[in-house]
Order: structure tokens, then C-alpha cells, then sequence
């Protein structure tokens, strides 16, 4: 077999030479320019069996001329890399026919096997039955994030959004589920239908069954349901660890051939409808308690998106925390930046309400302050506020501490049979520490400070750090 050759089109030289190593090392012949004009020359004259391109190139954006390239070269499979590694860009290389899309900066190794997949998948590429449509402003605005972590949840978004395969959507109470599941269905071919969004915990468990497939009413007539609703659109199952075992089994039927029966009725109704479920429990082991159905966690498992919470992609909060300070001022709540300090503080924080937590803190800041900028202070003193709130969404912090217990304290306590143990003392020097490392970060090392936020003298705090071991933060 000869040997392949990889256009490579980017102005970084840095990217093209790092890129050019590690394709010809790989053993792949590399073209490389930073010239769109001498990329559709090449393409015309029909040179090369890959592309990997950068979005831009100069002032030339990659998106305005693939068009040109899929017509002269409907076969050539196109990788498109980008540092503009935003939701929009994902979707704008799927809907050019990109064969995939990697955002920088990118392992190289993941380059290599990405390389070798589409050399190994050159089939011709469909041309667009639609136009590719402008950034949505509301989705660049709901769907943030640059972080490795969301580029991945992206990367699927763009590649399921026009099919009608079942998602599950997996994250923790406040990620934005029902935020990623409206922008797949915006972004897709069911844009144009309905979306349905229905939570299971707020529905009564006795109406369930009636709330998605309808319920023939005293009169006779059939109520709809949320599912002949959604019919041709999206059907958006939010907690659907929270169904009861009788309305799953409907569920299930209705996944298998798109059939059901509202309540009270024999007839047999059929709904196009695309279901996208979300779940911020762990339905496996919802599976092993008996109260969630194995056939059915395989039906709503078909495609897996996992959102991640908000303290495994910080790098994202600036900009979210811009995002809604925007959005306020929209709103007419009037114009206020943030300063540096302010932002990195709200880095700090590790956000168990997720970016739920941090648009009610940016937004309570926005209603209580006078200033134009909001300052560190006034995000300490919000903080500080936030822990005091009764928590209305997923569990307090005493009750997670008191399951965290449970599960690995408890069997000690149960296997003690005599002398005297040390588990109290264990466990308090197991969060002592962590509390402790927590407020040194909080105030960049500062003992005094420390000690003061802690409610702690001085001196013991120090003799606390060095029996612990506990190294001052950088």
C-alpha cells in the first residue's frame, strides 16, 4: 500500500510542527501551508487523502471554503482542529462534514489515532441537505465551556443531534442537563417540533403513567400526554431514576416500537417522538435495589453524555460568571464587570450546587451591590452567604457527610467487638486536615487569617499544621 498523505493547513507554526512530527513518524507523507489559496490547489488537483485544518487561517475561515472542498472532493476525509473550542465550532464541523474534530491544545497521540481512523473510513462524505446555520445565540450562551471536559460532551452533542437515537444524560443536580438536552434538539433536524420537558420528581407517582401517555377523561375523550405532545420533537425525561416500576414498563414499550395507550384505553397510539433522559442518581444502582428496570436502563443507554461538575472544569467559571453578568444586564438589571481578584475567587470555591449555585451567586451579587465592579469581598461575603441557605435541591451538606459515614465508617463500627477504638479520633483527623489545607488555600497561605476563618488561636493552628504535615499552598 503506498503511502498516505495529510494535508495539514494552520498558521501556527508551533502547531504545524509538533502536528508534522508526529504524522510522519506515524509514517504518513505531510503537506503543510498556512495558505487557504495553496490548500484549494491542492485540493483541486486532487493531492492528499487526508485534511487537517485550523478554523482560521488569517482572516479566512475554514467553514467558508469546505463547501468549495466537499464539491471538488466529496471522499477527502477532513479533521478539523481549533483553540476556538466552543459548542458552535463542534457543531459547525459535524454540519461541513467534518470527519472529526479535535480541539486545542491536543494529545498527540489522540491526533494519530484520529489520523488513522479516517484514513481507514474514507468514504465518500454526504454533502449538507441543509444550510449550516449561524451561531444560535442562545445556545452560545446556555452551553459554555472550553474546558477538556466539555469539549467531549460537545463532540457527542454534534454527532447525535440529528438522529433519533435515546440519550442519557448523566450529572449531578445543577449541571445543566435540561440545558445540554435543548440544545441538542435546537441544534438538530427536530428544531422545529416540540420540546417536552417533564420532571419526574415533581410529578406524582400515581400520575406518571397519565402525565406522559394521556388518560381518557370522565367525558370520554382522551387527555394527550406529554409524549403525542412531543410527537416528531424531543421528549426530555428529566430524573428518571424517579419513575415508578409500572410507568417504566410503559416507557419501555414505548421505546421499543414508539406504541403506547393512554390510561383507560385499549386503543393503541404510535408517537416519531425522540426521548432524551437525564438522571443526577446512579441508575445501576437503582438497578441492583430492584426499583429501576434493567431493560429499560439499556433502551435509555444507547448514547451516554456524562456532564461534569462544575469543580472538575474551573477553567469554564470566568467566563459563565461573565456570561450571566451579560445576561443580567439584558434583563435590565444594570451593567457590572467583575475584577480579577472576584473571578479567582469564585475559581477557589468547589460549587456543590454546580453552575446552578454560581448563576444565584453572581446573580444575588448583582442585586445587593451599588458598585459597577464586583469585588473579592463582596464574592466572600456571597459565599459565605450561599452555605447558609437551606439547600431545595440534592442534599444538604450533613446529609451527604452523614452517607459518606455510612458507607465507610459504619462497617468499622459494626466489626469493633472489644477494647477501645480509635474511630472517632481517626475520623476527626481525617476532615481536619482537608479543612485546614482548604483555608490556607482560601487565604494563599496567610496563618493568621487562617486561624481567624478557622475559630482557631493562632498556635494551635500552627502546631495543627506541622503535626499534620500540612505543606503552605504555592
Amino acid at each position: 500500500m503506498s503511502q498516505a498523505t495529510v494535508l495539514l493547513a494552520d498558521d501556527d507554526a508551533g502547531i504545524r510542527l509538533i502536528a508534522s512530527q508526529t504524522l510522519i513518524a506515524e509514517g504518513y507523507a505531510v503537506r503543510s501551508t498556512t495558505n487557504p489559496t495553496a490548500l484549494m490547489r491542492w485540493v483541486r488537483n486532487g493531492d492528499g487523502d487526508l485534511l487537517i485544518t485550523d478554523v482560521y487561517m488569517g482572516d479566512e475561515c475554514i467553514f467558508d471554503i469546505m463547501p468549495e472542498i466537499r464539491a471538488e472532493r466529496p471522499e477527502l476525509p477532513i479533521i478539523v482542529i481549533s483553540g476556538q473550542s466552543t459548542l458552535m465550532t463542534a457543531m459547525s464541523a459535524t454540519e461541513h462534514g467534518a470527519f472529526d474534530y479535535l480541539p486545542k491544545p491536543f494529545d498527540i497521540d489522540e491526533l494519530a489515532q484520529m489520523t488513522k481512523r479516517a484514513l481507514q473510513s474514507r468514504e465518500g462524505q454526504k454533502k449538507l441537505d441543509r444550510p449550516v446555520r449561524v451561531s444560535d445565540p442562545r445556545l452560545t450562551e446556555a452551553v459554555i465551556g472550553r474546558s477538556a471536559a466539555m469539549q467531549e460532551v460537545f463532540r457527542t452533542m454534534s454527532r447525535v443531534k440529528n438522529t433519533a437515537l435515546t440519550i442519557l444524560i448523566e450529572g449531578e443536580s445543577g449541571t445543566g442537563k435540561e440545558t445540554i438536552a435543548r440544545a441538542i434538539h435546537d441544534l438538530g433536524n427536530r428544531e422545529t417540533k416540540p420540546f417536552v420537558p417533564v420532571n419526574m420528581a415533581a410529578v406524582e407517582r400515581d400520575r406518571i403513567e397519565a402525565e406522559l401517555f394521556g388518560v381518557v377523561g370522565s367525558d370520554g375523550q382522551v387527555i394527550p400526554g406529554k409524549v403525542a405532545q412531543s410527537d416528531g420533537g424531543t421528549l426530555f425525561l428529566d430524573e428518571v431514576g424517579d419513575m415508578p416500576l409500572d410507568a417504566q414498563t410503559q416507557l419501555l414499550r414505548f421505546l421499543q416500537n414508539g406504541e403506547f395507550s393512554p390510561v383507560g384505553s385499549n386503543k393503541v397510539d404510535v408517537s416519531t417522538t425522540r426521548v432524551i433522559a437525564a438522571t443526577s442518581r446512579d441508575l445501576r444502582s437503582l438497578i441492583e435495589e430492584g426499583s429501576f428496570r434493567n431493560d429499560l436502563f439499556y433502551r435509555l443507554n444507547v448514547v451516554t453524555i456524562a456532564i461534569p461538575p462544575l469543580r472538575a472544569r474551573k477553567d469554564d467559571i470566568p467566563e459563565l460568571a461573565k456570561r450571566f453578568l451579560k445576561r443580567a444586564e439584558m434583563d435590565g438589571l444594570g451593567q457590572k464587570t467583575i475584577d480579577a481578584k472576584a473571578l479567582k475567587r469564585l475559581s477557589l470555591h468547589d460549587w456543590p450546587g454546580n453552575v446552578r449555585e454560581l448563576q444565584n451567586v453572581v446573580m444575588r451579587m448583582i442585586a445587593l451591590s451599588s458598585e459597577p465592579i464586583i469585588s473579592e469581598d463582596l464574592v466572600q461575603a456571597s459565599l459565605v452567604s450561599e452555605r447558609r441557605l437551606p439547600k431545595e435541591n440534592g442534599a444538604s451538606f450533613e446529609q451527604k457527610l452523614r452517607d459518606l459515614l455510612r458507607e465507610h465508617v459504619e462497617p468499622d463500627l459494626r466489626a469493633f467487638s472489644e477494647g477501645e477504638g480509635t474511630i472517632y479520633h481517626d475520623v476527626v483527623s481525617m476532615v481536619e486536615r482537608p479543612l485546614i489545607e482548604l483555608a490556607l488555600n482560601v487565604t494563599g497561605g496567610n496563618k493568621v487569617r487562617a486561624a481567624q476563618l478557622l475559630g482557631m488561636n493562632r498556635n494551635t493552628l500552627r502546631s495543627k499544621i506541622n503535626t499534620l504535615e500540612i505543606a503552605s499552598p504555592e
